[in-house]
């Protein structure tokens, strides 16, 4: 008897709290209509989906604070060796010089960049002024190679310069840097390159929100001593003398192989500078704008809970109002 009283209640009462008086309550502009909403039961799946984009932001977040840390620890143990190589190419320039407007027919363009990516654009201003110096130092009786460090410089100078890369060396970060091994490197690029002059290009670090994009230029002896002998600004290494049975072409060949050493020695080690403090400003950006996106989507969450609340809190009363009429 209870269930059959309470089943003719509900059809005498049906008409009262179908959804078209409900969606007139809802039309005022506080609260949204039902087609604005879409489907019903939409407002609950929208806050899971901003629960679950809240979690993933949260999670991004924990991983960008954790990549910025790394790379600020990275950069305090790169940058003391970084300030002390400076003291090993300066020498070199103000006896050979560094002369990047010297006129020659093989010029090899050295592009250092990073294996890793996420460190701003330095990678991209290392290649564009490596395919500037490319565009600038062509010609009908000159020849431009690339040679590369690092996989970013790889795989951009790859897609449309493929034919005049000659040597490509990456992970050259895997182990820490020292002289050694980037002199052995250096010996590997004099031996399977024949150059005139080697224009090093890398980013020189000058604080972590700051690099300079650098361009070294090391000439071959035969270069250097043309050009001592032409009376320009090598015109002075006349004037040393020489000790010892080597003759000044030996010694001028030592000095270039040494002066490309350590220019390029100093010239990896400011690129791996100015990479940590770029992925370290990076990382802080990207932690920063997480935490904006948190707060947006903690305001959408509260409201649309708030929302959802205030909705059913408005079914409740129109229901209850409806049973008392």
């Amino acid at each position: 008897m209870a269930m059959a009283a309470l089943r003719r209640e509900g059809r005498r009462f049906a008409p009262l709290i179908s959804p078209r008086p409900i969606t007139a309550v809802r039309s005022s502009p506080l609260y949204p209509t039902l087609e604005d909403e879409g489907p019903l039961g939409l407002r609950h799946i929208s806050t899971q989906v901003v629960r679950n984009r809240m979690k993933s932001v949260k999670n991004i977040q924990k991983i960008t604070k954790a990549m910025k840390m790394v790379a600020a620890s990275k950069l305090r143990a790169i940058q003391t060796k970084t300030e002390n190589s400076r003291g090993l190419w300066q020498p070199f320039t103000a006896l050979l010089g560094d002369l990047p407007s010297a006129d020659v027919k093989k010029n090899v363009v050295v592009t250092i960049s990073s294996d890793k990516g996420l460190c701003g654009g330095i990678n991209s201003t290392s290649v564009k002024i490596s395919k500037g110096l490319h565009k600038l130092n062509s010609g009908p009786e000159k020849e431009t190679k690339y040679v590369i460090l690092g996989e970013k410089a790889k795989a951009q100078l790859v897609r449309d310069s493929k034919k005049d890369i000659e040597l490509i060396i990456t992970e050259l970060q895997k182990n820490p840097l020292n002289y050694t091994q980037v002199s052995v490197l250096a010996d590997e690029i004099l031996k399977n390159v024949e150059y005139d002059a080697l224009r090093i290009v890398f980013n020189k670090f000058q604080s972590v929100v700051s690099f300079v994009p650098t361009v070294s230029t090391v000439l071959s002896p035969e270069i250097v001593e043309r050009e001592a002998e032409s009376g320009g600004k090598l015109g002075d290494l006349d004037s040393y003398e020489v000790e010892g049975g080597e003759t000044k072409g030996e010694i001028l060949q030592n000095l270039a192989e040494f002066q490309f050493s350590c220019t390029m020695f100093n010239a990896v080690l400011e690129n791996a500078c100015s990479e940590q403090g770029a992925r370290m400003s990076a990382m802080d950006s990207s932690s920063r704008n997480a935490g904006d996106m948190l707060d947006r989507l903690t305001l959408t969450y509260n409201r649309t809970r708030q929302a959802s609340i205030t909705t059913e809190l408005i079914e409740i009363i129109s229901g209850a109002s409806a049973l008392e009429g």
